[in-house]
Order: structure tokens, then sequence, then C-alpha cells
């Protein structure tokens, strides 16, 4: 797995009936159900994973734009080396938009929370998450925050055709992590 960068959502909890009954909040790597902390893409201060390579950097945004991040979780993502390819079947390797630096700051301490599969057909940011977007969580077993357990889980369902026909690929696979002590909290305010 490589370090992909950091990002801070309003995590949707409450009537989540529609993804089944394990399912208590949406931890998806998308911003479709759980939306990001604002529409950075206009801020260009990401990565070439489209992500932020410190805690700080959304920390400077979101006081520069007056956006108030109480209550919103910050979340680290590694992500999986390939991305997989629905048509051809095949694994390619996963490299960084080249456009902007990678420089990811590793957090000390993490608490991994599941793997999400994610599209990518722009290759620029993360699209949608069948899991929560097209509700695929019904279909396979996922954990409360409609994540799956394992890596070999998500990478299992890729290959067997889950997520064929959801939304158009490639797929990549994060490991979705909330970072822990060493000055990274949880939660803003």
């Amino acid at each position: 797995m490589i370090p992909a960068g950091y990002m801070r959502k309003r995590v949707a909890t409450g009537n989540l009936d529609f993804y089944g009954p394990a399912v208590k909040e949406i931890y998806s790597v998308s911003g479709c159900i759980s939306e990001d902390f604002a529409d950075y893409v206009e801020f260009c201060r990401y990565n070439g994973y489209w992500f932020f390579d410190a805690p700080r950097i959304i920390e400077e945004l979101a006081e520069e734009h007056h956006i108030d991040l109480f209550a919103m979780t910050l979340f680290y993502y590694d992500v999986y080396e390939e991305e997989f390819d629905e048509h051809s079947r095949r694994w390619t390797p996963l490299v960084p938009d080249e456009a902007f630096s990678t420089n990811v700051v590793v957090p000390r301490e993490k608490k991994i929370k599941g793997f999400d599969v994610v599209t990518f057909s722009v290759k620029t940011m993360p699209e949608c998450s069948p899991l929560s977007c097209n509700g695929l969580a019904k279909e396979v077993s996922v954990n409360k925050h409609c994540l799956f357990n394992t890596f070999e889980e998500a990478k299992h369902a890729l290959e067997k055709g889950l997520f064929d026909n959801s939304e158009p690929g490639p797929f990549r696979i994060f490991a979705v992590y909330v970072p822990c002590a060493g000055g990274v909290n949880l939660v803003s305010g």
C-alpha cells in the first residue's frame, strides 16, 4: 500500500437502513454520501493522489476560506499500488498525477476502519464508492462503516465482478484509517 494522504469529511450517520443492518456510518473515500470538507479542487493544494499531504494543509485552507471543520472526521488513506480495469480484468500499476508533488506525512498512530473500492474514470480525484453510492453494501458483507473488513475481500469482490456495471472504472482499493495520537485529532473543535 502507498501513502495517499488525508481528507476531512462530514460523516453520514442516521437512517442508513438502505445499506443493510450492519451499517451505522459511511466512511467511504468518495464525497458522494459523506461529503469532503469543501470543493477542494479549486484550492490546488492537493497531492498527486488528490488528497492532502498533511492535516495542517486542510486546516490552513479551512482558515483561509472560512470553512468550519467542527464535527468533521479526519481520515488518512493508503492506496493499493495497482488499479483494476473491469473490462480487461487486469491490474495495472498506479502512478500519482505527476503535475502535483506527493510528500505524505504518515501518522505515527492510526486505526484501520476498513477498505473501500473507489472509481477513478477521469484518473484524478475519487469519484464514487460503489459500496455506498450504488448500494452494493447490501450484496456483500461490510462493517459498520460501509467498508470491507480486509483488503482481500475488496480485491476478491473486484475480481469476481461485483463492481461491474456499478460505475465506470478503473477501480482503486483504499485502506481507510482514522489517525490518532501524535497531535492529530479525530474531530476538530
